[in-house]
């Protein structure tokens, strides 16, 4: 399955001749809040450990590791995703892959957790998600999700910032360390979304996305769904971008998707019966939107899958 997941852009990789090891050869920036390192192997290795003093966010730029966390099985770690790891968690890493020509790239930044505490309270005052409630949280349990393009960029910015010789960077930073862990959360909260389970932080929208998925065949128009939820256009608007980061209309279309992959699964279907069976009034455009989400079309996506 291909999935749709954004690469930050790369710094360029260490000269060879200035390397330290070839083993997670390290580079820091550090500014008042967060810390940023930059990881680089250069040679197949296992059972690599490491553990930061601080909650850290970790995305991976170039090649391929197998990352061990909470005495879990190793799951493959790729370019376009990332983990973040509590504070004084061990990460067990292998290199099944790094070479000279091959290495692995990954940035950790390492955020102080005052803060992280002062971005949260600030979230949960000035743009609560229900009133009463502070429902702003980074999520440790749901530490993998894949980048999206807005994450991408962020981590960008960051990256950017730490690198600079800009006299008010750590001002920069404190603003971006915001946006990221919003962006971080939007991430975590579409993953758990797509899987199927409660969005506990919003019980509310919940509702609604349950609603969404129940009509999800149908023709669903915004307005209907604003009315059947109690909630005007923009407020409904407001709440999917917040909570989820995308549009209640762009939610949709992953949906839809979702489901036309199961479809998918049975190489005897048409792709324009699976188009309109999931809701799509243009085969063409569900084509488009399909490649647009996993990569590949789903015809290619049917013949892939035609033995799950």
């Amino acid at each position: 399955m291909v999935n749709n997941k954004i690469v930050p852009t790369s710094p360029s990789l260490t000269n060879e001749k200035t390397l330290k090891t070839l083993v997670e050869n390290r580079t820091i920036y550090g500014l008042e809040a967060c810390e940023l390192n930059l990881f680089e192997t250069y040679k197949k290795s296992e059972l690599v450990s490491l553990k930061f003093n601080d909650l850290v966010v970790t995305s991976m730029l170039k090649g391929k590791k197998v990352m061990r966390l909470f005495d879990n099985p190793g799951f493959d770690y790729l370019p376009g995703e990332s983990v973040i790891v509590p504070a004084n968690v061990e990460m067990v890493i292998d290199f099944p892959e790094a070479s000279i020509n091959n290495p692995t790239q990954c940035l950790a930044l390492a955020i102080d957790n005052r803060k992280i505490i002062q971005t949260i309270d600030f979230l949960n005052e000035k743009y609560p998600t229900q009133e009463g409630e502070n429902e702003w949280r980074l999520d440790e349990r749901n530490f993998f999700f894949y980048n999206n393009a807005e994450l991408a960029v962020t981590i960008n910015k960051l990256i950017n910032i730490c690198q600079s010789d800009n006299i008010v960077k750590d001002a920069f930073a404190d603003l971006a360390i915001q946006e990221l862990i919003i962006r971080i959360t939007q991430c975590q909260n579409i993953k758990t979304v797509s899987e199927d389970y409660i969005l506990e932080t919003n019980v509310y929208l919940s509702q609604i996305i349950g609603f969404i998925r129940q009509h999800i065949t149908e023709k669903l128009t915004l307005s209907t769904i604003a009315s059947k939820s109690n909630i005007s256009l923009a407020s409904l608007y407001r709440l999917f971008k917040r909570e989820l980061g995308v549009s209640p209309m762009e939610f949709i279309i992953i949906e839809r998707i979702k489901l036309a992959k199961k479809l998918l699964k049975d190489n005897k279907l048409y792709i324009k019966n699976v188009s309109f069976d999931v809701g799509f009034d243009d085969c063409n455009y569900f084509i488009r939107a399909f490649k647009s989400h996993e990569g590949i079309t789903p015809k290619q996506y049917q013949q892939l899958n035609q033995n799950g």
